[in-house]
């Protein structure tokens, strides 16, 4: 899969344009695939890039690499899981996200109202215990995956639960440096 993107000459021309850029404008084109300004900066620093791969390896190591708070920033782009709105979001940040929450939104039984608010009550409940959203890469997954994730996650040590909030945050952006560049 990796490879495909090395071969594919729309994300070979989407990656070539973005090497072009200034600085500011490649921080704010590459933005919505993370939602951490201190990702972006220091992506868009390591410019250019010869190929999707290159990209996609330096996201995982810039992302690693990062501090608590700009890791919370990038999770405060995201709407919680059946919402349409986030805290700092971008227009395009916002529409990836309906569409990696359409399985669990577009569900049987996301679509029962007690659904629902039983994932809003997780949510607030996990909000409470963490002090901040919940964080999963929700592709292809339905509510009852995610209330079954949720779960087990609120049994995670503060520390743990970071980790792992983190570590779906780079999936997430993983995916979506793949649909920027488009790479399916």
């Amino acid at each position: 899969m990796a490879d495909e993107a090395t071969r594919n000459p729309d994300a070979n021309e989407a990656l070539t344009r973005w090497n072009a850029l200034d600085a500011v404008e490649a921080t704010r084109a590459i933005l919505p695939c993370c939602g951490s300004r201190a990702w972006a900066n220091a992506l868009a620093a390591r410019k250019p890039f010869t190929n999707a791969n290159a990209l996609f390896e330096a996201s995982n190591a810039v992302w690693a690499a990062l501090s608590e708070n700009d890791w919370r920033e990038a999770f405060d782009s995201h709407p919680r899981i059946g919402q349409q709105h986030a805290h700092a979001a971008t227009a395009q940040s916002l529409a990836w996200s309906r569409e990696e929450q359409r399985t669990a939104i577009s569900s049987d039984s996301a679509s029962e109202p007690s659904a629902q608010l039983v994932l809003a009550e997780r949510n607030r409940q996990y909000e409470e215990r963490f002090g901040r959203i919940f964080i999963v890469c929700a592709t292809d997954k339905n509510i009852t995956e995610i209330l079954a994730i949720l779960d087990s996650r609120m049994k995670n040590t503060d520390v743990a639960e970071l980790q792992e909030a983190a570590e779906q945050q780079r999936q997430i952006t993983q995916l979506r440096l793949r649909r920027w560049l488009g790479v399916k």
